[in-house]
This record gives C-alpha cells, sequence and structure tokens, in this order.
C-alpha cells in the first residue's frame, strides 16, 4: 500500500530525538569535563584508530615526499648548472690569463732583443697571413707612418724570421724565409763558410744550395747572417743544419736547414729600422790601369 515505511510511522518523533540526543551530548560534554568519566574511553578510542589514522595520513605524506624529491632535483640540476657555467667561465679566465702571460714573456723577449740588436726597431702585430698557398707572407700592423720601408728585415727575440716587401701608410707585406722566391746570405758559425739560402721545397724549411758536395757541413751547424747583402746586420741567426745529403754524381750537395726563429708562430714581431747608411757598401769598380792603351776603333 501507499505511504511512508512502517519504520518512520512508529515510536518517537524525529524532533524528540534530536532534542534528546543533544541534551545527552551537551550533558556528556559536562560531565567529562568536571569528573573525567571518559578518559579512559578516549583513549582506547584513541588506541584503536591510531593505526586507522595514520594509513589516512599515508597518501598525503607520499605525495610530499614525491614533491620534495622533485623539488630536490631541480634544486641540484640548477646548482649543477651554475657550477658548469662558473668552471665554464673560470677555465676561460685562466687560458686568457695564461694567454696574457706567454704575450708578455714573448714582448719582453722582443724588447731584450731589441736591445742585444744595437739597431732602431719598431714592434709590430701581426695581422693576417696571405691567402695565396703558394708563398709565405704576412701583413704587420706597421707602416711608411712609422719608418718602415721595403727591405728593412724582421726578426724576433732568437733570430731572422723576413724581410718587408711591400710598406704602407699603416700596413707592411713581410715575406718570410721560408718563401720559395726569398733568398739570404748566410755564414756556418763552426767554421765561417759562406752561402746563400733560399726559401725551401718542404714547407717550413730553407734550402742551402750551391754548396759543394765536399762543403765542410754538418748536421746541427747554426748559420746566421753573414752581412754581405746590405739588408741583414751581420750574425742574425738564420737556422740550424737538419739534413745533409751527398751523392757521388752530383756536383753540389743538398742541405736543408731549419728556421732559428719562429716563423709562423709569433702574433709581435720587430722591424730593423736598418738605414742605408748602415749597410756596408758595395765594392769599388776595378779602375782601368794609367798605361793601358784603349783599342782601336773599328771603322
Amino acid at each position: 500500500m501507499d505511504g511512508p515505511p512502517p519504520l518512520f510511522n512508529q515510536g518517537v518523533s524525529a524532533r524528540a530525538r534530536l532534542a534528546f540526543f543533544s541534551f545527552l551530548a551537551v550533558a556528556l560534554i559536562i560531565i567529562d569535563s568536571r569528573i573525567k568519566v571518559l578518559e579512559t574511553v578516549r583513549v582506547g578510542l584513541g588506541v584503536v584508530l591510531y593505526p586507522v589514522q595514520q594509513a589516512l595520513l599515508v597518501p598525503g605524506r607520499i605525495v610530499g615526499v614525491v614533491g620534495e624529491y622533485f623539488t630536490s632535483i631541480s634544486a641540484l640540476q640548477r646548482e649543477n648548472e651554475t657550477l658548469k657555467r662558473r668552471q665554464v667561465e673560470g677555465a676561460q679566465a685562466l687560458l686568457q690569463a695564461q694567454q696574457m702571460a706567454e704575450e708578455n714573456s714573448r714582448l719582453r723577449k722582443l724588447l731584450s732583443a731589441r736591445e742585444r740588436s744595437g739597431n732602431r726597431a719598431i714592434l709590430g702585430t701581426v695581422l693576417y697571413e696571405s691567402r695565396d698557398r703558394f708563398s709565405h707572407k704576412i701583413v704587420l700592423h706597421v707602416g711608411t707612418d712609422d719608418g718602415v720601408r721595403a727591405g728593412h728585415p724582421v726578426v724576433d727575440d732568437i733570430g731572422v724570421v723576413g724581410q718587408v716587401t711591400r710598406a704602407f701608410n699603416s700596413t707592411a707585406e713581410v715575406t718570410l724565409l721560408t718563401d720559395k722566391d726569398q733568398s739570404i746570405p748566410i755564414q756556418i758559425v763552426r767554421n765561417g763558410l759562406r752561402g746563400v739560402a733560399f726559401g725551401g721545397a718542404d714547407p717550413g724549411t730553407l734550402d742551402l744550395r750551391f754548396m759543394a758536395a765536399n762543403a765542410d757541413v754538418e748536421h746541427g751547424d747554426l748559420a746566421v747572417t753573414s752581412g754581405l747583402d746590405g739588408v741583414y746586420p751581420q750574425g742574425l741567426p738564420v737556422g740550424r743544419v737538419g739534413l745533409v745529403e751527398r751523392a757521388a754524381k752530383d756536383q753540389f750537395a743538398r742541405i736543408v736547414l731549419t728556421p732559428a726563429a719562429g716563423v709562423e708562430s709569433h702574433t709581435h714581431l720587430l722591424v730593423l729600422l736598418v738605414e742605408a747608411s748602415q749597410r756596408p757598401a758595395p765594392p769599388p769598380a776595378a779602375q782601368p790601369e794609367a798605361g793601358a792603351r784603349r783599342a782601336p776603333a773599328k771603322r
């Protein structure tokens, strides 16, 4: 039949039950606060419900631990990136400091070489190398405005590097000793033997040509400028003998020199401002004898 279930049609009304249980709750609160009757019950319920409480807290703790883990990973990654960046910056600073120390050392050596040479010299910075692979030339950041002229020798702290072949207002072209078209008179220090060194067939070498097969030249001999050409001052190191080949069928020996100076490994070089008056004068031409008779002219 229609209507509410029998449970709601029997017993005390809902309002009465609400009032009763409210009164009972307030009474229990007052009694517990005054007499502490329910303390034991509360402790027992706490002991019984503690595992349930801890189990309910596990998901929140797991979420917190996972969040801290990922937060720690992000912090470590940022710290690692910062340390790597600082390491790179420190390595670059250290490399720059080493380069500056080496450059200062080379400059000090060049200054001491200028004092030893006894000639006026000017320090030039290497701008770039020639793009022609068949020639060995560099360009210095000095020129005619600084007193540089074609023919001036170029040296480093060890020996001869090359010669100025063209000079402009603020730049100068230097042909290195190892260029195939370059030549320089030399003299062997050990025995005073003179010769002419040319740019070698092998890269970075010099050839001592037209030396007799029985010439007194040995491996390791030091060759210096002889000063006979009037371009290079006498006594500047040119190179050391690295190879001597003698063949019975050949009239001349094959002698290869290794340049003493850093021909292709410098950023600063010295240009010796050797004046024409400081160069040795050529020998005077032979004068005809006073008693020599003139040849008769042909009709």
